[in-house]
């Protein structure tokens, strides 16, 4: 077997604000839409958001998924084809329930990036390459 991922799931207690966010926000539509789970669409590698409860029972009533969340677990990158795409999108994110982390800023990696919280605190950024 060659390692890959093909599914990252994010874990809610809100379905609906993240919901709301991932879809109407960043704008990835979804294909499942169901009370403790939604899935969207995108290219390669899956994007679904589960509710802890859910996550809970499938897995025998694990611990783990209903302990208060403790700092940042992961980060999702979302590319755009231009310096002015990353600021129009982060003023979108931002004036849409994102949080501002750092307003889009040239990298020592050579992108121009952005970063914000979602509703549930995770950082996530937006990023292009610098021309």
């Amino acid at each position: 077997m060659k390692p890959q991922v093909t599914v990252i799931t994010l874990l809610t207690n809100d379905i609906p604000e993240m919901t709301r966010f991932y879809r109407d926000v960043l704008g990835f539509p979804t294909i499942v839409d169901s009370e403790e789970y939604v899935e969207f669409e995108n290219s390669g590698v899956r994007l679904s958001i589960c509710s802890k409860q859910l996550m809970a029972s499938i897995t025998n009533g694990h611990h783990s998924y209903s302990e208060a969340h403790r700092g940042q677990a992961l980060e999702l990158c979302f590319p755009y084809d231009s310096p002015e795409q990353v600021q129009l999108a982060y003023e979108k994110i931002i004036s849409n329930g994102g949080t501002a982390i750092k307003e889009p800023t040239l990298m020592p990696w050579g992108h121009i990036a952005a970063f914000f919280a979602d509703p549930e605190g995770n950082i996530h950024s937006i990023y292009t390459e610098a021309s």
